[in-house]
């Protein structure tokens, strides 16, 4: 018998990303053995107190950064949308 998808695309399903990514997933494992909280003192001095916009959050940065070495995307546009795209990062 043929069956049609049907194409329900408004659907909202609860997932927790932790089941999403593999525990022996390497960034997992990165996170696991790095302290990121060490970079807010190393670049707590750049950012002004008082004024100016919103930053990023330099960890994010960080990783995003890191994510671009590691698997070898050669530009940060293109680590952005991956990092859109991919739950793992």
């Amino acid at each position: 018998m043929l069956q049609k998808e049907r194409k329900e695309r408004e659907q909202l399903e609860f997932v927790s990303i932790e089941t999403l990514v593999p525990k022996d997933h390497l960034l997992r494992k990165i996170d696991a053995a790095v302290d990121f909280n060490k970079i807010y003192d190393f670049v707590e001095d750049l950012y002004c107190p008082d004024y100016g916009r919103p930053s990023i959050d330099p960890v994010v940065l960080f990783k995003m950064t890191l994510i671009q070495h590691i698997f070898g995307i050669p530009f940060l546009r293109k680590t952005s949308e991956e990092v859109r795209m991919n739950v793992g990062y």
